[in-house]
């Protein structure tokens, strides 16, 4: 196998788990503690609403966000340890 290849296949192994980390928080952000925890975290007041459904319909929509911005700063970095960014 040619060093490019290896280069590149490493490159995708640390792209993937990148991606499969941040959708791990996300899942755990959205699903976890919209709908399983909300429960438990309905018991704890921020501003007047219940923790619980702040999660459910915007915690889990900033998560998000602030991810995406996490990726791209990643990405950014992975491009340029191996050589492949667009500048």
């Amino acid at each position: 196998m040619s060093e490019n290849k290896q280069k590149m296949k490493a490159y995708w192994k640390k792209n993937l788990r990148t991606l499969l980390f941040l959708l791990l928080i996300w899942f755990t952000v959205s699903f976890g503690f919209g709908i399983l925890l909300v429960e438990p975290l309905n018991a704890i007041k921020i501003g007047g609403f219940k923790l619980g459904f702040w999660f459910a319909q915007q915690g889990s929509i900033y998560a998000f966000v602030i991810l995406i911005f996490i990726y791209v700063y990643r990405m950014n970095q992975l491009d340029r340890e191996f050589d492949v960014n667009e500048e």
